[in-house]
């Protein structure tokens, strides 16, 4: 279906808007691609926070000019899918990894860095972390030693039977002590690794709990 002048103004705005934002661009052909597979494609960029779309070139290439993008005008020819994403990898890894199952998307070009790349170069680009996998394999780091502490303390806890401890035919059923919700959330800023601290610190408190208790009872 042809634009009219206003919707061409319209999509070249849109796409304009995108790329104020965005760190890389990243086109592909699409020769032969089956509805379905355009539809998954489509789904697994709006997961990955990636604006993918089918544009005419002549309209992408109004939408770059004078942007860092630039330099890519030369690369849209042809039927031609564009993923444009403010992450730095995110576009590239979409459709790199998408064309490894559907070879009917083939990878033309990218841009990022005001730099042109080929097809080689976006696989590449393509192979590195992406900022929420980095920010996952950090919060895992942070979180494997406090999680080995809280293990440890809670093998002690288990050890001096802290959960069904008499004290004058009274059993304690329950943590002596507990964190509230508040005062978890004040033991560290990584929401990740705030449930791991809260089981370290409450097992901690259970304990110290129990020994004032017990000192409590033998001056009584």
């Amino acid at each position: 279906m042809s634009l009219n002048l206003e919707d061409k103004k319209a999509v070249v705005a849109e796409i304009a808007a995108q790329v104020a934002t965005a760190q890389t661009i990243v086109v592909a052909e699409y020769h032969g691609i089956e509805v379905s597979s355009m539809t998954k494609l489509r789904a697994k960029a709006r997961e990955q926070g990636v604006y993918l779309r089918v544009l005419k070139n002549t309209l992408a290439r109004r939408a770059v000019a004078d942007t860092p993008f630039a330099g890519l005008a030369d690369q849209m020819v042809g039927p031609l899918v564009y993923g444009i994403s403010e992450d730095p990898v995110a576009a590239a890894k979409v459709l790199n990894d998408f064309a490894k199952v559907d070879n009917k998307i083939v990878i033309k070009a990218g841009s990022y860095d005001g730099k042109v790349l080929g097809t080689a170069e976006v696989a590449e680009l393509a192979s590195i972390p992406s900022r929420d996998e980095l920010l996952s394999k950090l919060l895992f780091v942070m979180q494997a030693p406090v999680s080995g502490m809280a293990r440890v303390l809670a093998a002690v806890a288990e050890k001096k039977e802290l959960q069904d401890f008499t004290v004058k035919g009274s059993q304690f059923k329950q943590p002596l002590l507990e964190f509230s919700g508040s005062c978890a959330g004040s033991v560290g800023s990584a929401a990740g690794a705030a449930g791991a601290w809260r089981a370290v610190m409450t097992a901690w408190w259970n304990a110290a709990g129990l020994a004032r208790y017990l000192r409590s009872m033998s001056l009584s």
